[in-house]
């Protein structure tokens, strides 16, 4: 019983209509996804180089709460984290939860970023400030792509695990269902 079940599921989830490999029209593919992470990857190490150069001691001299330098060290921090875990969920992008801590910083990079270019700003050198919203800026269209991404990935696995339940249910009841007699030969 429970291999007709399961049988039936297989047959329910891969009709030759939808392939496994077929996205539905909202999922980007793997290999577009990857890109995607390739490129934030890539955005992450750029930032790096720009953070670098500042310089939170010339801050503090002049007046700056440390704050501001403790927020340069976390943005230098997220960045390097961010280029790796991204570079990294390029090969495996179905990881809903690598995907999401993918996401959230990028999100935590850009606000940083944008509190470390005020403080750039006031306390060392407008021109550099203005390089870090730039760059800061670049990565807007990959993370909106991404938070997409993973907004339908999540949708998709909802789906999947409605039907995997409805599946499971409707094989408990036949499995648990009183046996039927049999009929009498004559």
């Amino acid at each position: 019983m429970v291999f007709v079940c399961a049988g039936a599921f297989s047959a329910q989830t891969q009709s030759p209509a939808s392939p496994p490999q077929q996205q539905s029209a909202g999922l980007e593919s793997d290999w577009e996804i990857a890109t995607v992470l390739q490129q934030i990857s890539a955005h992450a190490n750029r930032v790096l180089p720009l953070l670098d150069r500042v310089d939170a001691r010339e801050w503090t001299s002049k007046g700056a709460p440390e704050a501001y330098a403790a927020q340069l060290q976390s943005s230098k921090d997220q960045a390097r984290a961010l280029a790796d875990g991204a570079k990294a969920l390029a090969a495996n992008p179905e990881a809903l939860s690598d995907e999401l801590q993918v996401l959230f910083r990028e999100q935590g990079l850009e606000m940083l970023l944008t509190s470390v270019a005020e403080a750039v700003r006031k306390y060392q050198s407008p021109a550099t400030a203005q390089e870090l919203v730039a760059i800061a800026a670049e990565s807007g269209a990959d993370r909106d792509r991404l938070q997409h991404y993973v907004v339908n990935l999540a949708s998709e696995r909802e789906k999947e695990y409605q039907v995997m339940d409805k599946e499971a249910q409707r094989c408990r009841a036949l499995v648990l269902a009183p046996p039927t007699p049999a009929k009498k030969k004559k």
